[in-house]
């Protein structure tokens, strides 16, 4: 059997998304916005658990499938190190946004250039590995994990936060990924609740 990625390629896309948001907002000078303000908190927090999760939880599951191949942990450990180079460029937007900085699209930009590659890298290389030395039930660990770290409350900000602007075939193979309830839990509340908040408006 193989593993679905499809939560992980569509969380990427969020976080894509909402540095595309940030970045116009920035532009157009209104980052102080309530809506940015809350976009910004947001998406810290969703890369947080994401980048959480996979140290504690999928990537040791990866190393110790493939502790005899020196290239494949080498892959490992840049995973691991490109999630340490990010603290400094949140913490420059953070800044920037706290003071209003002039260069604040600039920070905004290099984050995205870091972020974008690290994803990138991951998909075009983690994933693949993954694939070939782990099992869906391995896969389905890291995934409690995830669902752990968020919790309830969690969860109900990320299922519609992932959701927020995608196609009809990306709401598709995101939710058939998950259990059958989400769907309707999101159709009835949880996207009615998410709206409400108003991020990045």
């Amino acid at each position: 059997m193989t593993i679905d990625f499809a939560v992980m390629y569509a969380t990427h896309d969020a976080f894509r998304r909402d540095l595309r948001r940030l970045s116009v907002a920035a532009e157009s000078g209104h980052a102080d916005s309530p809506g940015v303000e809350a976009g910004w908190s947001n998406f810290v927090r969703q890369l947080h658990v994401h980048h959480t999760v996979e140290d504690a939880a999928l990537w040791p599951q990866v190393i110790a499938a493939v502790s005899g191949c020196p290239d494949h942990l080498a892959l490992m450990a840049e995973m691991e190190a490109e999630h340490a180079a990010l603290d400094p460029e949140l913490a420059a937007v953070e800044d920037g946004l706290a003071r209003r900085a002039a260069d604040l699209p600039e920070r905004i930009d290099t984050l995205s250039t870091i972020l974008g590659e690290h994803m990138a890298h991951e998909e075009n290389s983690a994933l693949p590995l993954i694939q070939e030395v782990l099992t869906p039930k391995d896969w389905d660990t890291f995934r409690s994990a995830m669902a752990r770290k968020q919790g309830p409350a969690g969860a109900a900000v990320y299922i519609p936060w992932v959701l927020d602007d995608t196609t009809p075939d990306q709401r598709k193979r995101f939710l058939a990924a998950m259990p059958g309830p989400v769907a309707v839990a999101n159709q009835l509340v949880l996207r009615r609740r998410y709206n409400s908040k108003a991020l990045w408006r």
